[in-house]
């Protein structure tokens, strides 16, 4: 197999991972010896060893048997391999203890703890290293992660749910299932990439919600965030769903711009909003939005249901263009991107 191949083959590999190694990237590391691939390792879970410690690792118990030495390997590995010790090894240091001579490299890594870094090591310990193959792939993979270190934000979605003529919910907050069961069945796939869902007062007291992953595979459940100023302290929280199955964070702040940094605080890549029109808006109005997910039902609520939206043409205004749509049973799923 040739250098690109194998690439590739590592870049589809490494996706099978993306809901267990999140907040992390998902990696992959392939070791081969003219085209014949010797070992393979993936980052498989969040704080356990990376990918090239795990190819490195399947490769040494065949030393003497497909090769003699590391440095007959050439070392194929998505991103830059880290530099820092974090919650396991530099995988830098690894590779140059290894004897490997020669590394390509899918994309550099945007977090600044590492960028260059991993690089630099391989260089001065005269390894030849190529890097950018198929760069565009790897942060494609891993959107949410270079998004977080390239701007300093989580890569923020808005979800919602709306009837047919743009309502949220009735107004006596009697409870009503807008969305068709597939469309609910979707959102805990899109809920299980996300590394934080976050919603506020109003949806936590009238939905008591779960908020959490319900899938038939392994994920790292997302973190709950609940944002409220007016429920003060919540007693007898071991008898309410939300603050069951995962970490749940209590922010008592009204203010976007004081949230914001608090979010910043933690490894979080990427966050989805799921909260009544109120939060929703205050979110896509302050421009920290940049996708907004919404599934329209073939209901509607009439006069007594609370729109979503005060202005026909508010998406647009608040910068987002259609990206896709495509229908889920009798519903409409769209996604729509901000315009950069």
């Amino acid at each position: 197999m040739s250098y690109e191949e194998l690439m590739l083959r590592a870049i589809t590999k490494a996706d099978a991972f993306k809901y267990t190694a999140k907040p992390n990237p998902v990696v992959g590391a392939i070791l081969e010896k003219d085209g014949e691939i010797i070992s393979e390792g993936y980052h498989k879970l969040f704080g356990h060893r990376h990918a090239e410690i795990n190819a490195l690792s399947s490769a040494e118990k065949l030393k003497n048997i497909k090769f003699n030495s590391f440095s007959e390997l050439t070392l194929i590995c998505t991103l830059e391999p880290c530099s820092h010790i974090g919650k396991t090894g530099s995988c830098a240091d690894a590779i140059v203890k290894s004897g490997i001579k020669r590394v390509i490299i899918g994309s550099v890594d945007p977090n600044s703890k590492v960028s260059g870094k991993g690089i630099e090591i391989l260089r001065k310990n005269n390894i030849e290293v190529e890097v950018g193959m198929h760069q565009d792939l790897v942060a494609k993979q891993n959107r949410f992660f270079f998004y977080r270190h390239k701007n300093n934000m989580p890569f923020i979605t808005v979800k919602i749910a709306s009837s047919l003529d743009g309502k949220s919910h009735y107004k006596n907050n009697e409870r009503v299932f807008i969305s068709s069961k597939e469309s609910r069945e979707d959102v805990q796939l899109l809920r299980a990439e996300y590394d934080a869902i976050l919603t506020g007062t109003n949806t936590f007291l009238n939905d008591n919600p779960r908020m959490n992953a319900r899938v038939n595979f392994q994920v790292n459940q997302p973190e709950k965030i609940l944002l409220s100023t007016s429920l003060g302290v919540i007693k007898n929280k071991d008898r309410i769903p939300f603050f069951q199955g995962g970490k749940v964070t209590h922010i008592e702040i009204n203010q976007l711009e004081r949230v914001l940094p608090i979010l910043l605080e933690n490894d979080k890549c990427s966050i989805l909003v799921e909260a009544g029109p109120r939060l929703a808006n205050a979110f896509l109005k302050a421009g920290y939005v940049n996708e907004l997910i919404i599934y329209t039902s073939q209901k509607k609520l009439g006069q007594n249901g609370v729109d979503w939206f005060k202005e026909n043409n508010a998406i647009e205004n608040y910068g987002f263009k259609l990206e896709s749509s495509y229908k889920i049973n009798t519903d409409l799923k769209e996604i729509f991107k901000r315009n950069e």
